[in-house]
């Protein structure tokens, strides 16, 4: 009966020191997470909820590259670095679809019709432009 009661303070005080410990490393993060934007916790906090916002009033579930942009339109060097990345990014997508396009048409033993392959590439490709970079 003592075992047992010594077994649980045991289990019990380990709990409380693994959860003070993911805690204090949250708290660290926040505050890295924080340092990076150059604000505080409320500031990153508020950035968030204005994304979740923007989503939502374009009736969206999910936030995409346009609403980070919609949040940096104060600061015009963190906007054009912004708008940069997104450039790159649909850069190297339309790159990427050019190249399976290429391949696709090469190697066209797949069962499907040409004008059926070309609307499902075509879905693909309007996927991969509007690809949603966070989610919630």
């Amino acid at each position: 009966m003592e075992d047992e009661e010594a077994e649980e303070q045991q289990r019990f005080s380990y709990q409380q020191r693994l959860k003070a410990a993911v805690h204090c490393s949250v708290g660290c993060l926040c505050k890295e997470v924080a340092s990076d934007f150059g604000g505080d916790f409320l500031t990153v906090r508020n950035f968030a909820k204005d994304l979740e916002m923007f989503a939502r009033h374009a009736e969206r579930s999910t936030i995409n590259t346009d609403d980070v942009k919609l949040l940096a339109r104060r600061s015009n060097s963190l906007l054009k670095n912004i708008t940069e990345k997104s450039e790159a990014i649909a850069q190297f997508t339309l790159e990427q679809m050019a190249k399976k396009k290429k391949k696709f048409k090469n190697g066209n033993k797949d069962s499907r019709e040409p004008a059926e392959a070309g609307v499902v590439e075509s879905e693909n490709q309007t996927q991969l432009l509007g690809k949603e970079v966070f989610s919630r």
